[in-house]
């Protein structure tokens, strides 16, 4: 890839392809355009001049908007499942940790070819930190693969396990949440028009009734909820998730969903504003984000509860309004499991390490360079090898926090390596929109999604470089998919 040194030099690449007049840019040639955008968007991640990686960052983001490409809510689709006039599938979220401009140029033609267009691209926030993707290089780099292969329409781009740490919690309440408003607020000007917030990590167990211990999870999601909504950009409503049971550990019930639902909605309305509350609801149901890793470094089966799956996506809907439940931690399960999340009526599914897996463990990526990751991690992130555990065990656990160090090696990987990882995590997504029944959404998502043209302004994506280089804080327990 070649790096520009400056902008003009950006712009001379660009003649007869787009034009640019002050706040807008007018595509003139398609075909150049996606020719182009490889170098653009490698400018937009890689480039150290502030400058430039900004520019690159509005003007892929400019003229793919003039396209029909555009940053949108999914909450006017769940919305309709929650009322009964959508549904028969459920909702891939895919956290793209590695090899990311790749591997979301694979599912956008996996799409292409399902006519899917319900599904979300997501990023946890404990994953920004150790894959170095800012929310503005995240959202710029989905819409440059979008761009790439010709997808048109609205994208769903969330921010996952945006999560209360609960050793900060304790120590000082309202530093840990600004934190978080602060991070919310960088995602949603980057584009993260639907955010999971994640407070099931401060339900406290050991309380007398679920009230109780619900009461730190429902209080803390009202709260956000309002920032949400007082920084969401006119004519968008953010979708908002929410989450009653902490993954890994003891399985939801109704009555955790009842009781968290009707204090929160109370909660909101003592806030006043008459503020739309959340749209679906994260449970555990006996995964773990990972998966349980053996020590020959194979992956433990685990049970799915499928009936709390339906149980509490029943409720969900009919009690409340909301889509249904949400699944994560799903992408480690076996094929055959997924096929009943729709069957059993789950609105979202989360999936991440499956696919850091297919990166890692496909014979086109180089083995010098994954002995390079290995040993890094050996070197770096020995003080997490816990006593007993395998070498095997512990690059499993670890070798997702190479993915940020090494990401423009990832990113220059000669072609044919990247083409070939990318065919096959492009059959995975066509399976997993097969097994989850999302093909043949893509008529449905534009009808329901009804995007918004937010004016794209240069100096948000100047702020947005600037404020780079800052990393997320990863704390023990963070989480990801």
């Amino acid at each position: 890839m070649e790096f520009k040194k400056s902008v003009s030099d950006i712009h001379d690449c660009l003649k007869g392809i787009i034009k640019i007049e002050k706040d807008k840019v007018a595509v003139q040639d398609e075909k150049r355009l996606r020719a182009a955008v490889d170098g653009l968007v490698y400018n937009a991640v890689f480039n150290s001049d502030k400058e430039i990686k900004a520019n690159c960052r509005w003007i892929i983001k400019s003229a793919a908007s003039s396209m029909g490409i555009q940053s949108a809510s999914i909450q006017g689709l769940y919305e309709a499942m929650g009322r009964g006039d959508v549904r028969g599938f459920t909702v891939p979220a895919v956290n793209i940790r590695g090899l990311a401009y790749d591997t979301a140029r694979a599912l956008f033609r996996s799409a292409l070819k399902n006519k899917a267009g319900a599904f979300i691209f997501e990023i946890a926030k404990s994953e920004m930190g150790y894959t170095d993707q800012s929310p503005y290089e995240y959202a710029t780099v989905i819409i440059a693969a979008a761009l790439r292969e010709g997808y048109k329409g609205p994208l769903f781009i969330q921010g996952d396990h945006f999560q209360i740490n609960p050793k900060s919690y304790a120590q000082d309440k309202e530093k840990e949440i600004n934190g978080l408003k602060d991070l919310i607020t960088k995602a949603v000007n980057a584009g993260f028009y639907n955010i999971d917030i994640d407070s099931s990590t401060i339900v406290d167990l050991s309380k007398p009734n679920v009230v109780d211990e619900q009461r730190p999870n429902f209080e803390v999601t009202a709260q956000l909820t309002e920032f949400i909504r007082d920084i969401e950009p006119d004519g968008i409503t953010i979708s908002i998730g929410g989450e009653i049971g902490e993954v890994g550990g003891k399985n939801s019930t109704e009555e955790d969903l009842s009781v968290f639902m009707d204090n929160y909605l109370a909660t909101l309305v003592r806030m006043g504003n008459n503020m739309k509350g959340i749209s679906k609801m994260s449970i555990q149901t006996g995964t773990s984000h990972g998966g349980v890793v053996l020590p020959d470094g194979t992956i433990a089966k685990v049970k799915v509860d499928f009936d709390t799956i339906e149980k509490l996506s029943n409720l969900a809907r009919k009690a409340y309004g909301l889509a249904g439940v949400v699944q994560h931690g799903a992408s480690t399960l076996p094929d055959d499991a997924f096929d009943l999340f729709q069957k059993r009526g789950a609105a979202e599914v989360h999936l991440a390490t499956g696919f850091q897996n297919m990166l890692y463990d496909s014979k086109y990526l180089p083995e010098n360079l994954k002995q390079e990751i290995y040993k890094y991690l050996h070197e770096n992130m020995a003080k997490e090898k816990k006593e007993g555990e395998t070498d095997e065990q512990f690059i499993y656990k670890t070798r997702k926090k190479g993915l940020g160090p090494f990401k423009e090696k990832f990113w220059n990987l000669p072609a044919s390596a990247k083409d070939a990882i990318g065919k096959e995590l492009e059959q995975r997504f066509d399976l997993l929109f097969g097994k989850l029944k999302a093909v043949n959404t893509y008529d449905i998502a534009a009808k329901w999604a009804n995007p918004v043209n937010i004016p794209l302004k240069l100096e948000n994506d100047m702020a947005g470089v600037a404020s780079e280089g800052k990393k997320v804080k990863q704390e023990k327990g963070d989480r990801g998919e």
